[in-house]
Order: structure tokens, then sequence, then C-alpha cells
């Protein structure tokens, strides 16, 4: 989560939870031909130099729901216009508690997978505000061998899954819930150097 996403649905989308504000989004594996996935990267800014890689995706806004979402941030993120029955099932839940920019979040996600053809990886175009810090079209054993932060946590064999069987059986898998400020594999979580 990096804090365009996490500031991006500030307004409309959250409830108040404690002292965490909720929040609901939509995230999209977005696969192309080669079965390669779409990451964009942002910096963490808890932690000096800390960074991660994150799904296309964001808030669902105040009156969409999740396809709707799904489809908007699509367009806003990468430039394509794909319709909503592009979109694969829902294949994943995950909740995450984290804080950005002294505001913390409690955030419900959403994970679909949408293929995308050649024509349509090549169309690509980032918007810089929403991945300062790069994309790039990741294999699954790019993936696997990573020492970058990459979430959902365990992605290569998710998205293994997900490619060999694009409608779970028994219905979307929850993830877990996880809190990024205490997670020793979150750059918030890991210890500083000298510390």
């Amino acid at each position: 989560m990096t804090a365009e996403d996490g500031r991006k649905n500030g307004q409309g989308n959250g409830r108040k939870n404690g002292h965490r504000t909720e929040r609901w989004t939509s995230r999209v594996l977005l696969v192309d031909g080669h079965d390669r996935l779409l990451l964009l990267c942002g910096r963490d800014p808890r932690g000096p130099g800390a960074r991660w890689w994150f799904t296309v995706g964001g808030g669902v806004e105040d009156g969409e729901d999740h396809i709707g979402a799904a489809v908007r941030e699509i367009r806003e993120e990468t430039g394509l216009s794909l319709p909503a029955h592009r979109l694969g099932p829902l294949l994943w839940t995950r909740r995450a508690a984290f804080t950005v920019d002294d505001r913390s979040f409690d955030q419900h996600e959403e994970y679909r997978l949408v293929r995308v053809t050649d024509d349509e990886a090549h169309r690509v175009r980032i918007d810089p505000v929403e991945a300062r810090h790069g994309h790039r079209w990741w294999s699954v054993r790019e993936l696997a061998t990573t020492e970058e932060t990459v979430r959902p946590k365990d992605l290569a064999r998710l998205l293994t899954g997900a490619l060999t069987e694009p409608r779970p059986a028994d219905g979307p898998v929850h993830l877990g819930d996880f809190d990024e400020e205490t997670d020793p594999d979150s750059p918030a979580g890991r210890p500083r150097a000298g510390a």
C-alpha cells in the first residue's frame, strides 16, 4: 500500500472503526498473454528507502460496487478501457491494517483476474501519480525469486493457482488479516539499520 493508494480514496469510502478508517478496495490481477502480472511500485513513507509492489486497483467510491471500481481503476491506472464482463470472478479477499501519512486504515480487499491481449498490454500507459516508482510485468518465476516486497504476500504461489484454476471451486479464498505495521515482511515492520 502506497501513500498515493492510501490517500486516493480518503473521502467517501471510509467509516471509522475505532481509530482506523475502514476502506474497501477492488484489486486487479492484470495478466498478459505470457502469464506475466502487471505490478505498480510505490514508496512506503514509513521507512526510508522502503518500497513495495502492488496490483492495479484502489478504493471503491461512493455509489460504486467492486466491479465498477475495478473497471475504473484499470482505466485510471493503465489507460485501458475494459468492459466489466472481462473481469474474472472474485478469487481472493484480504484485510490489511496500515497507517499512511498519520491516517490509520482497516482495508478490505477483493482480487479479480483479467487477461489482456498483447495489443492491450502494449497500450498500457501507467499514470505516474499511481506508480511513482515504476511498474513492470512480472513472471511467476520472477515473483517467486524476488527479494522485493510484493503484496499480497506469496503472490507467486497465488498467481500460479489463479492461472490454472481461474474459477475457484470452493469460492473466493480469504488470504488472511494482516497488520502491515508489525508484519516482519512489511517495509514498515522491518528493523531499520542501526536499530
